[in-house]
């Protein structure tokens, strides 16, 4: 009975505090709360609190003196139900339904009851959300946000502060940002949702990140992207508007947009016949003039067409090789191709192909080279050739073995003994069937230097593709097929 009257006591000694009151049994529940707690915390009923210190944790959110979101381990009440006692603790509660934040001094103690032994802790709470200076709330919003921003008073509608990121991009000093009025410097005038972000700024609610420009004292204008969080400053209801500078972006993709243009420009201007087609399904998405001409095609008849069909002849063996060069990041070099007219005429050129992305879309290029003049200058040489070596009795037998070379040029100059060390390395491994990753991890090399020594194999045994070379390399004793 004796025990009953005390605790009765107590809790009507501790509901009548000004101060928020939350009991905590030894095993972390939550067994009583005042009526002033429950208000700090926009409750009506105990239940809504949590239940547990665990439970309370899941249920609100908190932030520290420098605005940066607690862990549960770090709130007080959980620190409280591990033992630990603290005396001035400063935290944020989120309200849910509210606007703002509420700042809350927290103090942390454990009781003993004697006659049961029932060890009880408590938890003090005191709002101070009005009794917190400008200066302080200010400079722990922005030592955590060092990013642009302004404070704007909602009942003067004038700035109130601003830090010195917002002034470098503004042009302004801070001095002459306090005071100016919100129509003075409207950072919502130009923003991508703005009448909506005024009925929110009227409102005192969350303004939602949005695109906007910024005028700056100079009269410029600068692109940034703008939210507003409503606060509570000395009583003053106030919004806290930050910002992100979005000029060097902009600046990039200007960059990108006129660099677009000049590769436009030069792919449409070019004498050598140029397509651009989709990896994804081989067709084509733009062609130049010189290959419309290269044709005899118009551009309705060649865009939106597998490439195949447009004129250029490619056999299913040199697709495919094309498709594994591209696979492997790896440029096509030389291939011999026709370009065929709907009349039947047919162009000798000589085909480059190399993987471009255009619009975050895999994209190939395909350049002809017009193979005549290159047919005809090799016709004149071999002619003075032949002319020459008619009468030779009066050249050295080193210019004869090399004029002999260029009349009636070896199909196979390389040997295997040519290649370097890691150049052998790499061709055996590839051989083996190994994919450039599994060469990188075998030969402790980057992925991207595997990938260059590749390129030189493939140019220095003339192959295009990964099938080639290790028919060249199996042909000359490299690969599990030709070891004991």
């Amino acid at each position: 009975m004796a025990h009953a009257l005390k605790k009765s006591l107590l809790q009507d000694v501790l509901a009548h505090l000004d101060e928020g009151v939350i009991l905590l049994n030894e095993r972390g529940s939550i067994i009583w709360a005042n009526q002033k707690a429950l208000q700090l915390h926009g409750c009506e009923q105990l239940e809504a609190l949590g239940g547990t210190a665990s439970g309370y944790a899941e249920q609100f959110v908190l932030y520290d003196s420098h605005q940066c979101h607690l862990i549960p381990g770090q709130y007080p009440l959980v620190r409280l139900a591990g033992g630990e006692s603290f005396t001035n603790e400063l935290v944020e509660l989120e309200l849910e339904h509210q606007h703002g934040c509420r700042v809350l001094r927290c103090r942390g103690m454990a009781l003993q009851q004697v006659e049961d032994q029932q060890k009880l802790s408590i938890l003090l709470l005191s709002d101070v959300t009005d009794t917190i200076g400008l200066g302080e709330l200010f400079e722990r919003f922005f030592q955590a946000k060092p990013m642009p921003a302004v404070i704007l008073n909602l009942n003067s509608y004038h700035y109130v502060r601003a830090n010195q990121s917002f002034c470098e991009i503004s042009g302004y000093t801070e001095a002459e940002v306090l005071g100016q009025t919100f129509h003075q410097i409207n950072i919502l005038h130009h923003a991508e949702h703005a009448s909506e972000a005024l009925q929110a700024l009227d409102a005192a609610q969350v303004i939602p990140t949005q695109e906007s420009s910024l005028q700056t004292r100079n009269g410029d204008t600068r692109a940034i992207l703008v939210s507003g969080q409503p606060v509570s400053i000395a009583g003053e209801p106030c919004m806290l508007f930050t910002f992100i500078d979005l000029e060097g972006r902009k600046r990039a993709e200007e960059a990108l947009r006129q660099s677009e243009q000049r590769f436009a420009t030069t792919f449409r201007m070019a004498p050598v016949p140029m397509v651009v087609c989709l990896r994804s399904n081989g067709c084509v998405i733009e062609a130049n003039e010189a290959y419309a001409a290269a044709c005899d095609r118009p551009r309705k008849e060649i865009i939106g067409f597998p490439l195949i069909a447009t004129g250029l002849q490619l056999e299913r063996s040199v697709q495919q090789r094309i498709r594994e060069a591209l696979d492997e990041e790896l440029p096509v070099r030389n291939l011999e191709v026709q370009l065929c007219a709907p009349d039947g005429t047919r162009t000798d050129g000589l085909l480059a192909v190399e993987g471009v992305m255009i619009q975050e879309e895999a994209c190939a290029l395909y350049v002809v080279q017009d193979n005549r003049l290159r047919k005809h200058t090799e016709t004149e040489l071999l002619q003075a050739i032949e002319a020459v070596m008619q009468d030779a009795s009066w050249f050295s037998r080193i210019i004869m073995d090399k004029l002999a070379q260029l009349r009636h040029p070896h199909s196979d100059t390389v040997d295997i003994d040519s290649l370097t060390p890691r150049e052998h390395e790499v061709l055996e491994l590839i051989c083996n069937g190994k994919t450039n990753g599994e060469i990188a991890g075998q030969l402790e090399l980057s992925t991207n230097t595997v990938r260059n020594h590749v390129a030189t194999l493939y140019t220095k045994i003339g192959v295009n593709n990964r099938s080639a070379a290790v028919i060249w390399g199996r042909e000359r004793g490299c690969g599990l097929e030709n070891k004991g």
